[in-house]
């Protein structure tokens, strides 16, 4: 069983519950964080949602999957006032999720990851936005690189054809922006529009979508819930839209550093799950063989370029790893 830390009762703070008149008030936002080796980008990550309340009623929830690095125990001496719960294996960021979800009392719900930093005004401004929307069920604000750079977060979903269009590379054809559907390269991410999925990093849902659209599929242990999740927010009649009204930081890969290829694997695997829950058999073997393919052309490309551009060696033993493992990208 997990175990679940907090010394709310013991020092409150603003950032924890409030009472009135001995009734229990429901927050403005509940925000979950999912932590797995990532110590210092998970103490920004906190301290930045602790300086950037601008006057919410705000929990955290952080989810800790079996860290090695000592993260439950900074969070523990650094965020007494955060709810904590240790799980004693790492049971995937979908799972993780749902465990936070269940003690969330907030009116939002904020997905948000541990290698990220909340600036400005993003977490009011984002309330205010689902507030004042009332058809929107879920949002996602501009996500900036380390360098301050626009991220390319908010895709597409990723259907067949879009796959295949991506495996040929015709969505990088200058004048064909019709067939850059999937991840929408050509969009500054400047302008508020509906999207299909927003990414995992940030995406802030109204509290009833757990009760009508319910929780992560934990059949995804790692990528892709999101998009699944946001398909069926859209299938339940909700909005799912980007909108620029603040911004974070997200460094990105934070938990999956240390996996290099292995990520593309599970990003592989989640992606034909995606097809085999939606499609059925022959949908997911389709989905495996357009990635298949995609990996081995790349390692072949990578690797004749690397014999004239040796610092190309890295990339293409990336693609060759993965095609090497390419079994595990058939989901269990």
């Amino acid at each position: 069983m997990p175990a679940i830390s907090s010394m709310n009762s013991i020092q409150p703070s603003p950032v924890n519950v409030m009472e009135q008149s001995g009734a229990l008030l429901q927050y403005d936002l509940s925000i979950v964080v999912v932590s797995y080796n990532t110590l210092e980008m998970t103490r920004e990550c906190l301290a930045s949602v602790v300086d950037n309340r601008a006057g919410l009623t705000v929990e955290v929830v952080v989810v800790d999957n079996n860290s090695e690095d000592g993260s439950a125990a900074m969070i523990k001496k650094v965020f007494p006032d955060i709810l904590l719960i240790e799980n004693p294996e790492n049971r995937g960021f979908a799972s993780a999720n749902n465990q936070g979800f269940a003690l969330c009392g907030g009116k939002y719900i904020l997905l948000l990851n541990s290698d990220t930093v909340v600036l400005d005004g993003v977490l009011r401004a984002s309330v205010d936005y689902l507030q004042h929307n009332s058809r929107a069920g879920a949002m996602g604000c501009q996500v900036l690189n380390p360098d301050r750079t626009i991220q390319h977060t908010c895709s597409g979903y990723p259907t067949l054809v879009r796959l295949l269009i991506m495996t040929l590379a015709l969505d990088r054809i200058p004048g064909l922006s019709f067939l850059d559907r999937y991840l929408m390269r050509a969009w500054r991410r400047d302008d508020e529009r509906e999207v299909e999925v927003v990414s995992g990093c940030y995406l802030m849902v109204r509290r009833e979508l757990l009760e009508t659209v319910g929780s992560f599929d934990e059949r995804f242990f790692f990528f892709a819930e999101e998009t699944d999740w946001c398909r069926r927010i859209r299938e339940a009649g909700w909005k799912v839209v980007f909108s620029p009204v603040g911004r974070i930081i997200h460094h990105g890969g934070g938990s999956v550093k240390k996996l290099n290829y292995r990520r593309d694997v599970l990003l592989t695997a989640a992606t034909v799950r995606l097809h085999r829950k939606y499609g059925g058999l022959f949908a997911g073997m389709f989905a495996y063989m357009i990635l298949m393919f995609f990996n081995l052309t790349r390692a072949g490309a990578w690797s004749i370029f690397a014999l004239v551009h040796p610092p190309s060696q890295p990339r293409a033993r990336h693609f060759i790893k993965v095609v090497g493992a390419y079994r595990a990208c058939w989901p269990a």
